[in-house]
């Protein structure tokens, strides 16, 4: 990798800004193919937007009923599948090519924080705040849980090889691995504590992040080993939940969403301190800072584009990566030589919590 150039306070300059939502966007994802993104509303739609024309594709929106809010959404690694969590326990997955809709087992309460594993067969999701449920995304019943967490839980991703997941919960305070088979606890470090009496009564955004799915087999999390907001982001052994290398330090409140590019070479973070961070993963640096209010992120899977929402807009905003971050991360003979990065097959979905598994 080039030396990287110092961090700098820039402008996030939008290429594209995608309008229709009445509400809030709570959640979004590229498709693999990069063509597309799905995002969901306050405004109880879900909706496909068309990044080549630049709009929506009105015919394929997902109308919710007056009763029913969507609460998060996931997309298969294979594309076929667009899975929508709701309130009331209600979990919809929607066929991409043939636009058939299958219903999953409900829970008893409202289902969010959703992932989809690597081999496309198991959907795990929070229920009642503290509870993690799996489902087999083929036929959409439950295969295992409760899984009983202890805290609110802010970031559930699958391993990559679909045998484990992680959850980051209690606000960045607790990190756990579960066996995704049956409710068995691997490790976990942090605190667990009782909040059920304490939690608020509606759907609020995540005070912490998780990646599973690093190069080299590692756990990425917002994460504060004291009683002190999750501002800072640790790379962890995926096995012993032990930190590796040094921290990402900047930001001042809590880490909000994560996303990170399928070589692992670029990291981008959110947080409620109201900035967008891009860090050069494996030297810690921080290259770049934007402002944006209580912003979400995903990158687009080759990485070449940003897309955010921030808490005072409805919109949706594409944004190109900053060409020197871009020759800083990948040199240009690199760039040239190299398949575009979706081919990789990892996408790239908006992480609430923050936390990211590694490939190895």
């Amino acid at each position: 990798m080039q030396p990287t150039a110092a961090a700098t306070k820039s402008t996030l300059t939008p290429v594209m800004t995608l309008k229709g939502h009445k509400g809030l966007v709570s959640h979004m994802s590229y498709t693999q193919d990069s063509k597309l993104i799905i995002s969901g509303s306050m405004d109880k739609t879900v909706r496909r937007w068309d990044l080549h024309a630049g709009r929506e594709i009105k015919e394929a929106r997902e109308v919710w009923t007056e009763s029913i809010n969507a609460s998060d959404m996931a997309v298969s690694r294979d594309g076929r599948w667009a899975v929508t969590a709701a309130s009331l326990g209600w979990v919809e997955a929607n066929m991409a090519e043939t636009r058939i809709v299958k219903t999953f087992e409900r829970c008893t309460s409202m289902v969010s924080r959703i992932d989809i594993s690597a081999d496309n067969k198991l959907l795990a999701g929070r229920s009642s705040r503290q509870s993690v449920w799996i489902w087999s995304l083929d036929t959409g019943k439950f295969m295992a849980g409760p899984f009983e967490v202890g805290n609110e839980v802010d970031a559930i991703r699958f391993s990559p090889d679909s045998k484990k997941f992680a959850v980051n919960s209690g606000g960045g305070k607790c990190l756990e691995v579960w066996d995704a088979r049956g409710p068995y606890l691997y490790r976990r470090i942090g605190r667990e504590q009782d909040t059920r009496q304490t939690q608020p009564s509606v759907e609020w955004p995540p005070t912490a992040a998780l990646v599973f799915g690093t190069t080299k087999g590692t756990i990425v999390a917002s994460f504060t080993f004291t009683a002190s907001s999750a501002t800072t982001i640790y790379e962890f052994d995926a096995s012993t939940l032990q930190t590796i290398g040094t921290s990402f330090r900047g930001h001042t409140s809590f880490i909000c969403s994560l996303a990170l590019s399928s070589d692992c070479a670029l990291l981008a973070s959110a947080s409620f301190d109201n900035t967008i961070k891009l860090w050069a993963f494996e030297s810690r640096q921080l290259l770049t800072s934007f402002d944006a209010q209580f912003p979400d992120i995903v990158l687009s899977p080759d990485s070449r584009r940003l897309a955010y929402t921030t808490r005072d807009s409805n919109d949706i905003f594409i944004c190109n990566t900053p060409p020197d971050i871009i020759t800083s991360i990948w040199p240009a003979d690199t760039i040239k030589s190299q398949k575009p990065l979706f081919f990789r097959e990892i996408p790239q979905v908006r992480i609430p919590f923050s936390l990211i598994y590694t490939i190895e």
